[in-house]
């Protein structure tokens, strides 16, 4: 079996070129678009910093840091509405997210069939994975209870060395604890992260191909994934390389364009269509890369079923 990274890679960036730019349709565009749009809403962004880093330097606040749990709760108490009006936010904020989750979620399958069938459609594939998307759904909500629940823990065992620090004073005995948490932490950044690239590029792919749920994909390509792992992991740190380059071309490109292009990346739906080149490309990249292993992995139809069907 001859694996090839790169030549996925190239299989991938034809079918972009030849559905985007063989013949340019704007119209395509931006209803391909739509569908990547909503396919990306929940897949992370960066934040920015704060202007409290040079209070944290000093010991004093420092423990105000510490202290901060109990003043804010002691602060709530005293503050019954501005308690309830934060429980509302909470509350509102969480149901956007379960909103955006399920909205991403049927939208991958949206994304994939238009890349999959060389189409512009929205209405259709909307309807046709349902039961693929709510089952994506009600996985990732899961999941990211989870990842929810593992992160307070990191963050309460954080909290707990910080306080025993600055009770009785930095010493060698915090040096392993401090390590051990820190490299906990990005093992566990890294499952995840691998986690991630493996449910979308894959498991995403095998539940359109056979109509079933995400738990049910997970098995098959677990299956695949216990007798050629090496693969994969490769496959992880291949993706990671490719993010890199591209933001940092995007990047430069806004630039060179006098940040204009960058302003236009920030507008949600009009940078969706912007990049759809690379969106376009990657996911095409699991699916080209996944067929390697075996016809029952490909999604994509035949050139003379395709030839039928036009």
């Amino acid at each position: 079996m001859n694996i090839n990274y790169f030549d996925a890679l190239s299989r991938a960036w034809n079918r972009m070129v030849t559905a985007l730019f063989r013949p340019f349709d704007l119209g395509k565009w931006f209803v391909v678009g739509f569908t990547a749009f909503l396919a990306g809403l929940m897949d992370g962004h960066g934040g920015g910093g704060n202007g409290y880093r040079r209070r944290l330097g000093r010991h004093h606040d420092f423990g105000d840091v510490l202290a901060f749990p109990a003043i804010a709760w002691d602060w709530l108490m005293d503050h019954p509405g501005w308690f309830a009006l934060i429980i509302v936010g909470v509350f509102f904020l969480i149901m956007i997210i379960i909103i955006l989750t399920w909205l991403s979620s049927r939208g991958k399958f949206m994304f994939l069939d238009n890349v999959v069938h060389n189409r512009a459609k929205v209405t259709q594939p909307w309807h046709e994975f349902r039961k693929q998307g709510n089952s994506l759904f009600l996985w990732r909500l899961g999941f990211g209870l989870v990842i929810l629940a593992a992160i307070s823990l990191f963050i309460i065992q954080a909290f707990y060395i910080a306080s025993d620090i600055y009770d009785d004073g930095f010493s060698a005995r915090f040096i392993a604890p401090l390590i051990g948490l820190g490299l906990l932490f990005l093992l566990f950044i890294l499952v995840i992260a691998f986690i991630s690239a493996f449910l979308n590029n894959f498991v995403v792919p095998i539940m359109y191909k056979n109509q079933i749920s995400t738990t049910q994909a997970w098995n098959r390509f677990l299956s695949l994934f216990s007798q050629r792992w090496g693969y994969f992991l490769l496959y992880g740190i291949f993706l990671l390389v490719l993010y890199i380059l591209t933001v940092i071309a995007v990047i430069t490109i806004g630039l060179m364009t006098c940040c204009i292009g960058i302003l236009l990346l920030i507008i949600p739906y009009i940078g969706s269509v912007i990049l759809l080149p690379i969106s376009y490309t990657f996911a095409a990249l699991g699916p080209e890369f996944l067929v390697q292993f075996g016809p029952e992995f490909d999604i994509f139809p035949r050139a003379e079923e395709t030839a039928v069907a036009n």
